[in-house]
Parts: C-alpha cells; sequence; structure tokens
C-alpha cells in the first residue's frame, strides 16, 4: 500500500491511496487539468483511479470532483449528509448533470478492490463529515483532516497505523494577529473548524506511534501557520520517535510515500 497527496490547502486537496490494482483518490479541490498535471507528476492516469471518495461538501475537497468523475466516468463515494448538502446540490446544478452516487454510513466499514475503508466520523462545520482509516492485510494508513477537535472516537480509530496523514491547520497567535475576519478566525479555531498545531500534537501523544513508520502533516494554512512552527509542535511530542516527518505542499503534495514490511 502507497499514498501520495496531490496538494494539501485550503486552495485544494486530494489524496491517492494504491494497493496494487486499487488506486482511490480521497476528495478533489483541484480543475480537471490541474488534477491530470498533479497525476502525471505520480506517473498516474485518470484512468488508473478506481474511486472517488468524499470527506465533506467544502469547496477545497469537492470542488473538482463532478467535473472529474463526469468526465472520466469514475464512480464516487460519500455520505448521505454530503450528497444532501446545499453545496454539493448547487455543483450539481451549476453543471446540469449527476451522476449517481454511491452512499456509505459513517460509522461502517467498506472495501474497494483490495482496500478495507473505515470512515470515521468528526466534528467539523459539514453535513456528515468524516475522515478515513484504510487497510489491506498488512498495512493502516490514517487521513485526518478537516476536524475541530480531537474526540475520544477519533483517538481510538487512528491508532497503530503505518502512515498517518494529519492536519496541523494554524497557529492560534498567527491565526489571532492575522488577515481572516473575525468570524472566520472563529470558526477556524472553533470545535466544528480545524486542528491547530497543538492539537495536532495532542493526537499524536495520545495514541501508539511505535508503529508509524510515516508522518505527513497536511493542511497547514498559508497564513495562519509557518513549517517551522508545525514541525517544532510536532517534533516535540515524537521523543525518540525514529519515523519520517514530511510536510504536504499545496502546490506540490508529496511524492509517493511506501511502509515497509
Amino acid at each position: 500500500m502507497q499514498v501520495a497527496s496531490l496538494g494539501s490547502g485550503s486552495r485544494g486537496n486530494g489524496t491517492l491511496i494504491e494497493d496494487g490494482d486499487t488506486c482511490l483518490l480521497v476528495d478533489l479541490g483541484f480543475s480537471v487539468r490541474e488534477t491530470v498535471h498533479r497525476l502525471e507528476r505520480l506517473d498516474r492516469l485518470p484512468s488508473d483511479i478506481n474511486a472517488v471518495l468524499v470527506t465533506h461538501e467544502h469547496s477545497d475537497h469537492i470542488g473538482g470532483v463532478l467535473p472529474f468523475i463526469l468526465r472520466f466516468d469514475i464512480p464516487v463515494f460519500m455520505t448521505a449528509g454530503t450528497r444532501d448538502s446545499r453545496a454539493f446540490t448547487k455543483i450539481c446544478e451549476k453543471l446540469g448533470a449527476f451522476n449517481p452516487v454511491e452512499c456509505f454510513s459513517p460509522h461502517k466499514p467498506f472495501t474497494i478492490g483490495s482496500i478495507t475503508i473505515e470512515p470515521v466520523a468528526v466534528p467539523h462545520d459539514a453535513s456528515e463529515p468524516c475522515q478515513f482509516v484504510f487497510s489491506n492485510s498488512v498495512h493502516r494508513v490514517g487521513l485526518l483532516t478537516d476536524t475541530g477537535y480531537i474526540t475520544p472516537h477519533v483517538q481510538r480509530q487512528y491508532q497503530n497505523l503505518d502512515v498517518l496523514l494529519l492536519e496541523s491547520n494554524y497557529d492560534p497567535e498567527m491565526l489571532d494577529s492575522g488577515p481572516y475576519p473575525y468570524r472566520l478566525k472563529q470558526r477556524i479555531s472553533g470545535s466544528q473548524g480545524h486542528l491547530s498545531n497543538a492539537q495536532a500534537a495532542s493526537l499524536l501523544a495520545g495514541i501508539d506511534i511505535r508503529r508509524l513508520q510515516h508522518l505527513v502533516i497536511s493542511h497547514i494554512s498559508e497564513k495562519n501557520n509557518l513549517p517551522a512552527l508545525v514541525t517544532s509542535a510536532i517534533t516535540e511530542v515524537l521523543d525518540d520517535w525514529r519515523g519520517e516527518l514530511t510536510l504536504a505542499g499545496q502546490d506540490d503534495g508529496t511524492q509517493w510515500i511506501t511502509p515497509f514490511g
């Protein structure tokens, strides 16, 4: 199993999870042309993708989904709440077309090809949002962004991973003194918003990371955070962890990340 980020941040998100002949794309906030370009960087084509999974209906995660799946005839999976959200409905109306959606429960695992998908319900200001843990017979890969705070359920689900893509969105001081309107600052830092550097570090301190080989910090705000602040907060709780730490960029994402064993 391997994973790669097409790009991560408020201007667009997309993540590839691959195991053998099964390739899944999680979220898509880029245009079709930009997506094809980013796939080429990873030596992949749209025809390689078996399905698109959607975490929630915010534009940086769903804005490019319908144009992409309609162009390349790829099935899409999301919760019923996301499907019925006003944001998704508006995209369908704008395109004048609708591709049938496969709905899943945020509380029940399901399988596509050789990959088992465990949805994880998270607190976020969307209609039935979720994140995911992916597994095959050997490895477990967790994806956790767009989460307001770490619930006990979230902490239980993200134990014993080989790879974790984890949001570390903002530094509270930079957010407080930054250019965003007050209401947006409140939304980001609220219980239905995003994880701060300290909250991301708190999750890592509360889970068993002895098996973790790769930690990919994602969804880093370009205006309310700095790579040095992220790295400082995260490494403070990693102690003698010997895995590889990567920061996923907005423009360049990551290369393929493959756990061993």
